[in-house]
């Protein structure tokens, strides 16, 4: 069965997330937007952009973080019944015109995890741009493989089989150190992925939610975590890529 989705995790994007919410619509594409705590406005406009047909709305009481969202939005499209979920970013920052090359992408290939790695315009801000390409060092390390071209882009279609199982016996990064360490565990287990291109700009409403210190210091935690992680599963890893 392929039953997709998209899961959007906001948090103050009461600007931008309405024109994402249309277009993924009218991709024919369900919705499940969670609201992280957001201020009351944006909720407000949260609750009416739930009323629409296909778009259901998840309110946390206390903001998670980005991880913390996409999972609680995960574990709603699966109870939702759905098979595979599109992670996208509230700020209109992913090129919602690849949608259909994604979905046919997971489709063909409905056990894979379908990542997005990002082609930058101008917008990237150039500080972001070079802390993540030390990101993706440690992430080759950590999981042992060159074949993750890009831990950070959350533009991703999950097989909510395999994630959910993960995500409810893990503890993983709830913040912006979500995407990196999901995708290394999911390498650890072998699992497969496909990558695509796609285009990414920064963001419609000039709002970002990244935390220069205290972001990198939280993702530098988890690299630090993961890489212990990857000595004790050594044998593990490599015994699964032996038999793969």
């Amino acid at each position: 069965m392929h039953k997709p989705c998209a899961v959007i995790p906001v948090y103050n994007h009461e600007e931008a997330v309405g024109a994402v919410v249309a277009e993924l619509l009218r991709a024919g594409l369900p919705c499940v937007l969670v609201d992280d705590a957001s201020s009351p406005r944006c909720a407000e406009v949260l609750q009416a952009l739930a009323e629409q047909p296909d778009t259901w709305l998840v309110s946390l009481a206390a903001n998670q973080g980005k991880g913390g969202a996409v999972m609680a939005g995960l574990h709603e499209a699966q109870r939702l019944g759905f098979s595979h979920a599109l992670q996208v970013d509230a700020d209109g920052q992913h090129d919602l015109q690849d949608i259909q090359r994604f979905l046919d992408t997971s489709r063909q290939h409905p056990h894979a995890l379908v990542c997005g790695y990002p082609q930058y315009d101008a917008s990237v801000p150039k500080g972001r741009l070079y802390a993540r390409y030390l990101t993706h060092v440690w992430v080759w390390i950590n999981s042992l493989s060159l074949r993750i071209l890009d831990s950070m882009c959350g533009f991703r279609v999950y097989p909510l089989a395999v994630v959910i199982p993960l995500i409810s016996n893990t503890r993983l990064g709830k913040r912006m150190d979500f995407d990196p360490e999901i995708l290394v565990r999911l390498a650890w287990r072998n699992q497969p992925m496909q990558w695509l291109p796609t285009k990414v700009h920064y963001p419609t409403d000039g709002l970002s939610h990244f935390r220069l210190f205290h972001d990198n210091a939280l993702i530098s935690k988890m690299h630090a975590k993961l890489f212990f992680g990857m000595l004790v599963r050594l044998p593990v890893i490599l015994w699964r890529r032996v038999r793969a």
